[in-house]
C-alpha cells in the first residue's frame, strides 16, 4: 500500500491503518502546507495536521456509512497548527491561562523542574512542600529561592506522592532510560479494543445535508485541554456533546474556548443522585469520554465494564497522562509537564542554543491527543456498527509525545515566520460574552464543520438529553 500512496499521506497512514479503516478513504483527503509553520525544531505542524485530519476523515467515513455521501476533506497545516495554539478572546480580553508561579525553576542540583499550579490546591500543595505561605500572593521569587535548595528528581517524586503536578526536566536519553519509557513505547498511539458483547446500536437516519455525526450523543467527562478538545471536535462534526462537570472541582478559563458546541451540565458523582443522573444519560449515549486519572471513575462505579453494562454498545474513551501501565500509570500530568519529563524541553533548548529548557510553541501533546480522541471514538463507532460489541479507546499524552518524536526534527525550524492568525478567527456570542476564537481547520466539501451551540458556563443545561 505504501508504495502506491500519495507521499503527502505517508505520515497519516499508520494512524489510519492502525484503526482498520479502508485505505481508499485517503484518496478523499487533501493536505496542504509543510513544516515549519511555527518556530520549533519538531514537526509540530505535521502532528497538528495529521491528528486533526485523521479525525475529520473518520467523520467523513462515518457519514458515508450512514447516508452514502462521501465528502472530500481538506486540512491546511498552518491553520491546523494555529488552531492548536489555542488563542481566543472574550469580550476583547485575552485570558491569562497560567497561574503566576507556574513554570520552570532551577534547582540546587543544576537541574530544572516545571510546576503546574493553575488549580489553587495544586499551587498551595507546592507552596506547603516548600515551606512558603499559601495563596496567590506568594512571590515567584520566593518559590525560586526555595527550589534552589532542592534536588529536582527528589522534589518531583515527593510532589507526585502528594498528588501534585511537578516534573523534572530530562533529556531524551534520560527519559529513554527511565523505567516508564518502555511502558509508553509498548502502548499503541490509539488503542481500540472490544470490552463486551452488544448488538450494533440503532442510529438515527442521517439526511444528506446533515453533518456526519448528527444524532449521535457524546458524554464528555474531561476538564483540561486534551479531553475537552476531543469533545469539541466531535461537536464540530455534528454530535450532541454534553460536558459533565463536578460542582466541586475548579476549571480554568480555557473552558470558554473548549466548550464550543457543547451542552454543559453538572453531576456530583460523590453523591448517589449524581451517579444516578449520569447513568440515566449514559443509557442513551453513544460515546463516553473521560480524562480523570486512572482508576478514579472506576472507584465511583464508572469503569469500562460498568459503563458497558449500563450501555451495551458504548464507545468509552479513556485519556491519561502517561498511560495505564508502568510505574507512572497513576501519575497526574499535563502537557507542559509531559514535555518536560520526556525530553522535549531539553531537546528544544539544545536546538535553539538556549541555556534554559524551552517549551514547544503550543501544547501540541494536548491538542493532538484531543484530535486523536475524536479519531479513536469515531473509528470505534464504525467498528461497533460493523461488528457490534462495546469498545474502549485509550490514548495518553506521553504516547502522543513519542509519536511526535517519531515524526522527526525540522531543519531550520526556528526560521518559521511569526504566527499570523489573520482570517482564521471568528466571533460568536457565548454564555461568557463575545467569543473570538479559531475556526476549525478541517474543511468538508458538503457540510462545513461548525459549532451549532454556543459555549456556556458549567451547569447551564440540565443533566438530560434534549428532545430529538
Amino acid at each position: 500500500m505504501m508504495g502506491r500512496m500519495n507521499k503527502v499521506h505517508e505520515s497519516i497512514w499508520p494512524i489510519w491503518d492502525s484503526a482498520g479503516l479502508p485505505a481508499d478513504a485517503l484518496s478523499h483527503l487533501t493536505l496542504t502546507g509543510r513544516d515549519p509553520v511555527l518556530r520549533s525544531s519538531f514537526a509540530v505542524g505535521t502532528a497538528a495536521q495529521n491528528s486533526l485530519a485523521a479525525a475529520a476523515l473518520a467523520a467523513s467515513q462515518l457519514g458515508a456509512q450512514r447516508n452514502g455521501l462521501r465528502q472530500e476533506v481538506r486540512v491546511d497545516m498552518r491553520h491546523a497548527a494555529l488552531e492548536c495554539a489555542g488563542r481566543f478572546e472574550i469580550d476583547g480580553r485575552t485570558p491569562e491561562l497560567w497561574d503566576k508561579i507556574a513554570g520552570l525553576y532551577a534547582c540546587g542540583d543544576g537541574r530544572w523542574v516545571r510546576l503546574h499550579t493553575n488549580f489553587a490546591h495544586h499551587r498551595d500543595g507546592v507552596l506547603r512542600m516548600l515551606g512558603l505561605p499559601l495563596g496567590a500572593d506568594t512571590p515567584r521569587e520566593a518559590v525560586a529561592a526555595a527550589l534552589r535548595g532542592r534536588n529536582a528528581f527528589e522534589f518531583e517524586d515527593a510532589a507526585a506522592s502528594a498528588g501534585l503536578v511537578v516534573a523534572a526536566v530530562r533529556s531524551f536519553d534520560e527519559w529513554d532510560a527511565h523505567p516508564h519509557s518502555a511502558a509508553v513505547a509498548a502502548q499503541p498511539l490509539v488503542a481500540i479494543e472490544n470490552i463486551g458483547d452488544a448488538t450494533p446500536l440503532a442510529w438515527p437516519a442521517l439526511p444528506r445535508d446533515a453533518s456526519p455525526l448528527q444524532g449521535l450523543r457524546v458524554l464528555d467527562l474531561t476538564r483540561i485541554l486534551a479531553g475537552p478538545v476531543g469533545g469539541r471536535t466531535l461537536a464540530a462534526y455534528g454530535a450532541d456533546v454534553m460536558l459533565v462537570n463536578s460542582p466541586s472541582l475548579p476549571n480554568i478559563e480555557a473552558i470558554i474556548d473548549t466548550s464550543r458546541g457543547k451542552l454543559s451540565a453538572l453531576a456530583d458523582l460523590r453523591e448517589p443522585a449524581g451517579r444516578d443522573g449520569l447513568r440515566a444519560v449514559l443509557r442513551n449515549a453513544h460515546v463516553f469520554v473521560q480524562g480523570y486519572r486512572p482508576g478514579a471513575l472506576a472507584a465511583l462505579g464508572f469503569g469500562p465494564a460498568d459503563v458497558a453494562a449500563v450501555r451495551p454498545g458504548i464507545v468509552m474513551v479513556t485519556l491519561s497522562a502517561y498511560g495505564e501501565t508502568g510505574p507512572w500509570a497513576g501519575r497526574r500530568g499535563f502537557d507542559s509537564l509531559v514535555q518536560s519529563a520526556t525530553g522535549f524541553n531539553d531537546a528544544e533548548a539544545r536546538a535553539a542554543d538556549s541555556d534554559q529548557p524551552k517549551a514547544l510553541p503550543m501544547q501540541i501533546l494536548d491538542m493532538a491527543t484531543g484530535f486523536l480522541i475524536a479519531f479513536g471514538a469515531q473509528a470505534a463507532l464504525l467498528r461497533q456498527q460493523l461488528e457490534g460489541g462495546s469498545w474502549q479507546v485509550r490514548v495518553s499524552l506521553a504516547r502522543t509525545g513519542l509519536w511526535l518524536r517519531e515524526l522527526g526534527r525540522v531543519e531550520h525550524g526556528f526560521d518559521a515566520p511569526k504566527a499570523d492568525f489573520t482570517g482564521l478567527m471568528e466571533t460568536t456570542p457565548s454564555g461568557y460574552g463575545a467569543l473570538t476564537a479559531m475556526r476549525h481547520a478541517a474543511e468538508f466539501s458538503h457540510t462545513p464543520a461548525r459549532w451549532a451551540r454556543p459555549s456556556v458556563p458549567p451547569g447551564t443545561n440540565p443533566l438530560a438529553w434534549p428532545a430529538a
